[in-house]
């Protein structure tokens, strides 16, 4: 399935289309020093159009002012409105569900919008989501994960420094809502050169906690 490029004044990126009409829509972004042609993502959105979703891989703001190099800490508020802007774009277009997340930074970054904005996404698709710096768990970014409020998958690699998979489970119990942790045998912080590819299971994952929301 080919991917159509998307370029407005607001949004840059990638559309996966699925066949007939979505049963609902996914917004992901990448990491700190990524883009949206990270291999982790374009595996993530086939598959999701492949389940008959609209999937959306796009660049954040910082991304779109400088083709490298990382993100400002004191901007980090533009990116999170560049995830604002991705949520709305698939709002208008889908009647679905919408399901937003990223990989270690743009999930982040999008995981702390959801949890201002409870209504933004129906659920959450964390990617090596960066616990704490390298070898600093002391510094935990936990702060805002008891405020969301939706369903949320955290894909994670078990070598991953930012983060063991035994204290992102420990993070996790700190969301009230459901969790579902799919951790990604032998990866570290990039699941782009993991060696097995863990979108089939991240997508079951997701699409597994939407269905249990509703019922």
């Amino acid at each position: 399935m080919s991917a159509e490029p998307l370029d407005t004044d607001t949004l840059r990126g990638h559309l996966h289309v699925p066949a007939g009409i979505p049963r609902g829509a996914v917004a992901l972004t990448h990491g700190a020093g990524g883009n949206s042609e990270a291999r982790i993502l374009q595996m993530m959105c086939t598959r999701f159009a492949d389940r008959g979703f609209l999937a959306l891989r796009y660049d954040l703001p910082f991304r779109r002012r400088k083709p490298k190099g990382p993100p400002q800490p004191s901007r980090a508020a533009e990116d999170r409105e560049g995830v604002a802007v991705a949520a709305a774009f698939l709002r208008n277009r889908v009647s679905g569900p919408i399901l937003l997340g990223g990989v270690s930074y743009g999930g982040r970054q999008t995981s702390m919008l959801a949890a201002d904005e409870p209504g933004i996404a129906d659920a959450l698709v964390l990617l090596s989501y960066p616990l704490h710096p390298p070898g600093k768990p002391e510094k935990a970014r936990t702060e805002h994960l008891p405020k969301i409020t939706m369903p949320s998958v955290f894909v994670h690699g078990d070598r991953d420094p930012f983060g063991t998979l035994d204290e992102l489970r420990v993070a996790t119990e700190l969301v009230p809502a459901p969790t579902t942790l799919v951790a990604v045998p032998a990866a570290a912080h990039d699941l782009s050169r993991a060696k097995s590819d863990p979108s089939e299971a991240a997508v079951a994952a997701a699409l597994r906690l939407l269905e249990e929301a509703k019922s």
